[in-house]
């Protein structure tokens, strides 16, 4: 089985679609008006990166908690009072003058948004992980099919440029010899680390919004405020790193078939209420190479995470700043990013809807990212090595 056919007829359907755009802005040619479905720390960050550009320009935001919007609005500084804010996404959706939409919602609220959004008529940029669930690929395809809109992926670093040239110059031309481990690495994040008191829910937050498809269950602050650290919202470290990480190796190394997963970790530090662990290991075996993932939220100190490859002629360790490629014999090579991979990808999805160029991260990729981070949750969960045809 290969890149191209490993999700069977759900992906042969999108592969059609989804690498290219569709310019449909009803606006100005040049401009594209944005809603922000998600008003939280990621979609603050990638609000900023498409304010960078000036054809995108932000007309709606919404979140199930107007303090948030407030925040964000005051943090961008968007104060026009055209802006419109909502905390159904529905309303966000049903207007006019909004060509498409950044959705950074929690996880599990991801294939509802981007259903509605799409069947709406918006373009979509999906922050990743594309799935929460394995099962979502077919819906959300489907609704990628049926709508004929660009959905571009939040795996940033397909933009990157230095991240091109490493596959252009190290990888196209076999620069590194016989690749057999991809070592990917990536610790520390003190924002998910601390403990949250429990507090009666605002006023002003809609809880069943936030739940959406998820169990319904009595408010808790740490639910919301730390949705990361429970499966029922997300998937923790194996999400939001491995994620990232997984898709260079497969886009460097032109292999999205992995063969093998197992994962294993704990809550070893952070007894705060979570119940993903706060550290994980992962080994993830492809044809002839394997993939070893190590990630912690606690400190340990990791200067640059980075996926750093291993080959029979030399290294290379690929990170957002840099890559730095070690021959066996000669001098290494640094290659340092020349802007923002934030302001990369949200350029190219812009590109993508006005002049109908490429995109750099379809469905088609988040799906193959998802892949085998859906093998290795499942074998963190159940402690057995999953393959392929066991993800359920």
């Amino acid at each position: 089985m290969n890149r191209r056919d490993f999700v069977g007829a759900s992906v042969a359907i999108a592969a059609g679609i989804t690498g290219r755009a569709y310019p449909q802005v009803t606006g100005r040619k040049d401009r594209v008006r944005l809603g922000i479905i998600g008003c939280g720390r990621r979609g603050t960050i990638v609000s900023a990166a498409f304010l960078a550009d000036p054809r995108a320009n932000i007309v709606a935001v919404c979140d199930v908690y107007d303090p948030q919007i407030a925040q964000f609005t005051a943090q961008l500084k968007l104060a026009s009072p055209s802006l419109r804010s909502f905390m159904a996404y529905e309303d966000l959706l049903a207007r006019n003058d909004v060509d498409a939409v950044l959705i950074t919602t929690p996880d599990h609220l991801h294939l509802t948004v981007a259903t509605a959004a799409l069947a709406a008529g918006k373009h979509v940029y999906l922050e990743k992980p594309t799935l929460h669930r394995w099962s979502e690929r077919i819906e959300l395809t489907q609704a990628a099919d049926a709508a004929k809109r660009t959905l571009q992926c939040g795996t940033q670093q397909r933009s990157g440029a230095h991240y091109i040239r490493a596959r252009q110059e190290i990888f196209a031309s076999g620069r590194l010899g016989k690749v057999l481990f991809a070592r990917a690495v990536w610790h520390n994040f003190p924002w998910q680390q601390r403990h949250i008191k429990n507090e009666a829910k605002p006023t002003s937050l809609d809880w069943d919004r936030f739940l959406g498809p998820a169990k319904h269950v009595p408010y808790e602050t740490i639910r919301y405020s730390s949705w990361r650290y429970f499966p029922d919202y997300g998937a923790g470290l194996l999400a939001d790193i491995l994620t990232h990480w997984v898709d260079v190796a497969q886009w460097m190394l032109d292999d999205a078939d992995p063969q093998i997963a197992v994962a294993t970790g704990g809550i070893y530090g952070q007894h705060d209420g979570r119940e993903n662990p706060d550290t994980v290991s992962a080994l993830i075996r492809y044809g002839n190479w394997n993939l070893n993932f190590e990630s912690s939220v606690l400190s340990i100190r990791n200067d640059r995470p980075s996926v750093f490859f291993e080959g029979t002629e030399g290294t290379l360790d690929l990170a957002r700043e840099q890559f730095v490629f070690t021959p066996n014999s000669g001098q290494p090579v640094t290659v340092t990013a020349s802007e923002s991979l934030e302001v990369a990808h949200t350029r190219n999805f812009l590109d993508a809807i006005v002049k109908g160029s490429p995109l750099n991260a379809p469905l088609s990729v988040g799906i193959e990212a998802s892949r085998p981070v859906q093998m290795s949750l499942q074998s963190y969960w159940t402690g057995k090595e999953i393959k392929p045809g066991d993800l359920s």
